[in-house]
């Protein structure tokens, strides 16, 4: 099996978990507050099928994606979430379920055909056709924890994280480049537990910044669907302990990350 086929079996895997979540929902449950403020469960599925039609828009049809590139510099603060909104105005839930389903199936066959070699536009650099369907997964697996968050539904980790955490690992010099801070010179060294037991690690081992932690809550940490003081992720150096303070899995601006679960929790 190639890399590619892997990674989008992975893809088609977190989507069916995520699916099964919310394809049993009675429809009055869409409307339900996630901890993504302003967002309700419908908003996370749109915003999961507009991402989806997107990328294979990007695929198919680059010059047309040149557009959409176009409408996101003009309102970077806002395009994604209105995106988001005009497709849950125009669908009920059955319907922006079936066009999440749609979408993501032909995403996939896109992905699965495409050449060696493949490189699809996007929003920043262009990306291989494996780390396209990383990225889906990534952001499949974090807006799924939104709505895992709001349901109080409990998902169990996976190895699929492993496509997470590299995505955070990468995009380090992104999370500081995006608040327009200069990222270290350094490696940093990443070593990861896996809920297997197996030991994830990135960069040099005699690395002197060194960041470690269950798999599962690095993954939460660059996503930013949890705070970083509810997580087991320990950095040791200045350096690596001011990158958790900042990463971010995610393109785009900073995200607002979420409070710690003491202030939530004050705050009810």
């Amino acid at each position: 099996m190639s890399d590619v086929a892997a990674v989008v079996d992975d893809l088609r895997e977190e989507s069916d978990e995520l699916d099964v979540l919310v394809g049993v929902l009675e429809p009055g449950r869409w409307a339900d507050r996630t901890p993504a403020e302003g967002w309700t469960v419908a908003h996370q599925i749109a915003h999961l099928a507009w991402t989806d039609e997107v990328a294979l828009l990007a695929a198919t049809e680059p010059e047309r994606f040149g557009d959409e590139v176009t409408k996101a510099l003009a309102a970077p603060e806002s395009f994604v979430d209105e995106a988001a909104q005009a497709l849950v105005d125009a669908h009920a839930p059955d319907a922006l379920l079936a066009r999440w389903r749609d979408g993501r199936q032909r995403l996939d066959k896109v992905l699965r055909d495409a050449p060696a070699g493949t490189r699809i536009p996007w929003y920043g650099p262009p990306m291989s056709v494996a780390s396209m369907a990383s990225a889906r997964l990534m952001e499949t697996w974090a807006h799924g924890q939104d709505i895992a968050d709001a349901l109080g539904a409990t998902r169990a980790p996976t190895a699929r994280l492993r496509h997470v955490a590299r995505i955070g690992v990468r995009a380090r010099n992104y999370a500081y480049a995006v608040r327009g801070i200069t990222a270290p010179e350094t490696e940093f060294r990443v070593e990861l537990q896996a809920p297997d037991g197996e030991l994830i690690a990135y960069g040099p081992e005699g690395a002197a910044q060194r960041v470690t932690g269950p798999l599962l809550d690095f993954c939460l940490l660059v996503t930013q669907r949890a705070h970083r003081a509810d997580l087991a992720v320990t950095a040791e150096g200045h350096e690596a302990d001011q990158w958790l303070s900042i990463a971010q899995a995610f393109a785009g601006p900073p995200g607002p990350g979420r409070l710690p679960r003491a202030e939530q929790d004050g705050n009810r």
